[in-house]
């Protein structure tokens, strides 16, 4: 029996995002009423993380659901949203839930002019599409970008989810997915030279050799600029191992 207070949900994507977000909110006690899924790989996904849970098409699920997650990637949300309201199916008080990082709620316009409730919730975490994430997700933030009356509403949501929310506002959207892309992309790509580096000379495993010293590093970057005090040099000469200069008395 369905726990007063939680929802119907309904997950529109199967790649790595929506089923780790719906796992997270069956977890939580609300119920997962379908998700949907084309390729085999995709349904293999919704199966291993969400088993038991139908693969139905959109129409059925918006018809099903209370809350709608669309886990859809950025390029297609807008679309999506439009041709779903162009054909009447957005319900009045229903939450629409987006996971796209540049965009706000303003996407989510058409929904929101049949009556729909709209979200922009982000996780700031880089999802494998396993179990493993409902674990990070613990450990992570999610921006969240909805009008003031139902904020709290997304920050709940979030909570439920194990994560902390951050509001971003609508205006704000973009800068906050360069940051999130720039941490994301230019971690990846250093590690990868680093490794191949470490690879060309002869080393075994370079990935473990290079694990504690990226974690310690990137760990030490985080705190200084928690305390708003980076200095760069500093860092990188700490990460190397070296004694910094004693300071004259």
């Amino acid at each position: 029996m369905q726990r007063s207070g939680r929802l119907g949900v309904g997950i529109i994507g199967a790649g790595h995002v929506g089923p780790v977000l719906g796992a997270a909110l069956a977890g939580a006690g609300h119920a997962i009423v379908g998700i949907s899924a084309v390729s085999s790989t995709s349904r293999d996904r919704a199966e291993a993380l969400l088993p038991g849970v139908p693969i139905l098409e959109i129409p059925e699920i918006i018809e099903r659901s209370e809350l709608v997650i669309l886990a859809v990637p950025e390029t297609e949300l807008t679309a999506l949203v439009a041709g779903l309201a162009q054909a009447g199916l957005w319900q009045p008080g229903q939450l629409v839930l987006h996971t796209a990082a540049p965009f706000g709620t303003d996407v989510l316009a058409p929904a929101r002019a049949l009556g729909a409730i709209p979200l922009a919730v982000h996780p700031a975490m880089s999802f494998t599409g396993t179990s493993l994430d409902l674990v990070r997700l613990q450990e992570s933030f999610c921006a969240v970008t909805a009008p003031g009356a139902v904020q709290p509403i997304g920050q709940a949501l979030v909570i439920e989810m194990g994560a902390e929310p951050v509001l971003v506002e609508e205006k704000d959207r973009r800068a906050y997915a360069e940051a999130i892309t720039t941490a994301a992309s230019f971690s990846a790509a250093i590690v990868g030279q680093a490794t191949a580096i470490l690879a060309s000379i002869g080393v075994d495993s370079p990935g473990q050799v290079l694990g504690p010293l990226v974690r310690s590093a990137v760990e030490n970057a985080l705190s200084a600029a928690t305390a708003g005090t980076i200095d760069v040099a500093s860092l990188a000469q700490n990460s190397f191992g070296a004694d910094a200069p004693e300071e004259t008395p």
